[in-house]
């Protein structure tokens, strides 16, 4: 048993809206344990949505079809179903009661074209739509193949799935399995050289394992199919386990955790606070912060020095560090995290200076050139230099050399909890 989604919109394809209900319906498939091995996306034409659903029905037996169910007259997704599979559209009285309601607590008229979301191919059953007009169908147009059909807006799929979908699915015993996966995220190692870490685990068929980039940083993803979700986590804890042991240096979490609340947790864990010193990166590295709940517990401030005269001014970085070695420089920073951390009264300071780009780089300090600093409780003070592609653009650069900092930051933990 193995689904297929369909996206219906011709803005899908021209880019104007981000295909988000794609990557929501693959997530709730899997957790059912439903297959899910293509994904279409077509534009508002019958006779391409016709094609799209011949290949479909061809190698799935679950089609999940969403878009293209408002009253508008390039929405053609339950006229083109139905004149696919050669079912006369049937109206629902239920359907057309319920959308003059609506529009009448909303203090509107239905038109005549409101009514034709009414209507579904004969035999269809009504995908029920707790928030908007259109309905959805339920529909097996022969045995071997279930048609469900959801709004393209977000917002009125979520609910129907979680509501009606995803429960009807279970009742009529389509659910006999589930899939798990827990994802392990790493920093400083290269996709290509993780995958050769772990590389013995890449060929197994359950739990699998699958490595992937993600903007800057590596990812492992370990997928197990069992008959409930507690089965397929014990599949994935011993390889979890293993993989961490050979990864270790590199590993800083798994699923929804970020370098920021994995420092976090470490300072909150030793009773710790930390003021962060800012030059390239413009606040990035404090914005990180501060997306972690309850932040205010261990994170004090910061200061954005973009000038030498904020440098000087409140870092307290002396103006002959600046005309010897120059504002993107390792002394520069060390001097940065060190005043920092003296001003905000914090155990730690952190500071980033580099350049950005995409101007401003020179021979000897070419854009992507960062150099990071920690400043530590017993006032002695580290750096490290970071020289990211030049063809990287600002923001991913500004993005990367805040996340370095925290990384630096975590392994400092990482050592002083191993002793």
């Amino acid at each position: 048993m193995n689904a297929e989604v369909i996206c219906i919109g011709t803005e899908l394809l021209l880019g104007e809206i981000l295909n988000s209900n794609a990557q929501y319906l693959a997530k709730q498939l899997a957790s059912l344990g439903i297959s899910h091995y293509y994904q279409t996306v077509v534009g508002d034409n019958i006779e391409r949505i016709h094609r799209a659903l011949a290949i479909a029905a061809g190698r799935a037996q679950i089609l999940m079809i969403t878009g293209g169910l408002g009253p508008t007259p390039d929405d053609l997704t339950t006229a083109a179903i139905a004149s696919f599979f050669g079912a006369p559209l049937v109206e629902h009285p239920e359907i057309w009661e319920r959308i003059i309601a609506l529009h009448v607590q909303s203090g509107r008229t239905p038109t005549a074209n409101n009514r034709k979301q009414a209507l579904l191919p004969q035999g269809a059953a009504i995908l029920t739509n707790p928030v908007g007009t259109a309905p959805g169908m339920i529909w097996q147009p022969h045995p071997q193949l279930l048609v469900m059909t959801f709004p393209g807006v977000p917002s009125e799929l979520y609910p129907m799935w979680q509501e009606v979908a995803a429960p009807w699915l279970r009742q009529h015993g389509y659910v006999t399995q589930t899939f798990h996966s827990r994802v392990l995220l790493y920093w400083g190692i290269a996709e290509s050289a993780l995958a050769e870490k772990v590389d013995a685990y890449l060929q197994l068929q359950n739990p699998t394992v699958a490595p992937y980039a993600d903007y800057g940083q590596a990812r492992l993803r370990i997928t197990a199919k069992a008959a409930t979700p507690d089965a397929a986590l014990a599949l994935i804890e011993p390889i979890e386990a293993e993989i961490r042991a050979r990864t270790a240096p590199y590993c800083y979490g798994a699923d929804r955790d970020t370098l920021a609340s994995v420092v976090a947790s470490a300072l909150r864990s030793h009773g710790q606070t930390l003021a962060v010193a800012e030059s390239c990166t413009g606040g990035w590295l404090g914005q990180m912060l501060t997306s972690v709940p309850g932040s205010s517990q261990f994170f004090t401030g910061g200061v954005i020095a973009y000038s030498n005269q904020v440098k000087q001014q409140l870092l307290s970085v002396p103006p002959s560090t600046l005309d010897l070695y120059g504002a993107v420089s390792p002394e520069t920073a060390c001097a940065m995290a060190l005043g920092v951390k003296q001003l905000l009264g914090t155990d730690w300071g952190l500071a980033i200076t580099g350049i950005a780009g995409p101007d401003g780089g020179s021979d000897t300090k070419p854009v992507g050139l960062v150099y990071g600093a920690i400043a530590d409780p017993q006032g002695g003070t580290t750096t490290y230099e970071q020289r990211w592609s030049p063809s990287r653009d600002r923001d991913w650069i500004r993005r990367v050399s805040s996340c370095s900092v925290l990384d630096h930051l975590r392994k400092r933990f990482v050592i002083l909890d191993e002793k």
